[in-house]
This record gives C-alpha cells, structure tokens and sequence, in this order.
C-alpha cells in the first residue's frame, strides 16, 4: 500500500510540475534564464532555487515566458528526470540495496509492470551501482542515461528501455 501511495504522489507531483522542464534539471524560469550556459553544481542550485522562489516558475509557465512554454505534454523523460532528481539520494541506497521502494516507482516510470522484469531490473541496478554512480556527485540525469544504455543491452530489458 505504501509503495501505491509513493509512486501515486510522485506521478502526481510530476503531472503539476512536469510542464516546466525548460531544462531538464531545474526548469524553466528566471533561474534558468540567468545562469543560462554555465556549467556546474553551483549555478543548477542557484537556477533552481531561483526558478522555485516567488513563483516565477507559474508565472512563466502561465505567461509562456521566462523560457516555459505552454500547453506542453509531460513525457516519460520529464517524469523520470524530475522523480530521479528529487529522489536521487533514495534512489541511490535503493540501488546498492538490490530493492526498495524509490527503486520500485522508478520501475513503474519505465512502464516494468511484472514482478519477473522489476527483479531484473533492481538485479541490474544492484550489480552496475559502480557504474550507475562512477562518482560523489553525478546528476540524475547522468544516472538515467547509463541506466538506459544498461537496459538497452540487457535481454530482458531492451524492450523498456527509451529509444530502444
């Protein structure tokens, strides 16, 4: 029941901010418009946290400015960046773990429905955690991209994996 609940505020969580994936790790907003091209943890801190103040990151959204469009569909990319980034750290011990409930939701983002295929991929995750997060500080959106390359050449789970 825990794990329904997690993966059903997690989705919902994505549907309300989903839209305003300008840049697939902070958004669109004024963050994003003014630390534009630079390269770093500092400055995708300062454009979140800027993106998130005052609501300009709505009113972007709302207004179509400030680099958010409107009228935009939320893809299974913007789902899995946004749940990765929020939940990275849970996502990471879940992964050395073998199990667990952050690893099982991300499961469900990759639409791996059967318990058989959800094994497989933590077994996957479990044994290429090295990989997966080669160092300290790798983005989400690091982590998503091997595990994707991992799922692409594994038998099992080519078929989840995105542009496979």
């Amino acid at each position: 029941m825990r794990k329904q609940l997690l993966t059903a505020a997690a989705l919902l969580a994505l549907s309300v901010t989903g839209p305003a994936l300008a840049d697939e790790n902070i958004g669109c907003g004024l963050g994003t418009i003014l630390w534009e091209g630079q390269d770093g943890m500092a400055p995708m801190i300062l454009g979140a946290t800027t993106n998130a103040s005052f609501g300009n990151q709505t009113f972007g959204i709302s207004s179509g400015t400030l680099g958010c469009k409107q009228g935009g569909t939320v893809t299974q990319a913007a789902r899995l960046s946004m749940f990765a980034g929020h939940n990275l750290d849970e996502v990471a011990a879940d992964m050395a773990a073998g199990h667990g409930e952050t690893l099982d939701v991300l499961a469900n983002l990759y639409g791996i429905r059967s318990q058989r295929d959800q094994a497989a991929f933590a077994a996957l995750t479990q044994a290429h955690f090295a990989q997966l997060f080669p160092q300290k500080n790798v983005t989400a959106g690091q982590v998503l991209a091997k595990l994707e390359s991992l799922m692409a050449s594994d038998a099992r789970l080519a078929e989840y994996a995105p542009n496979a």
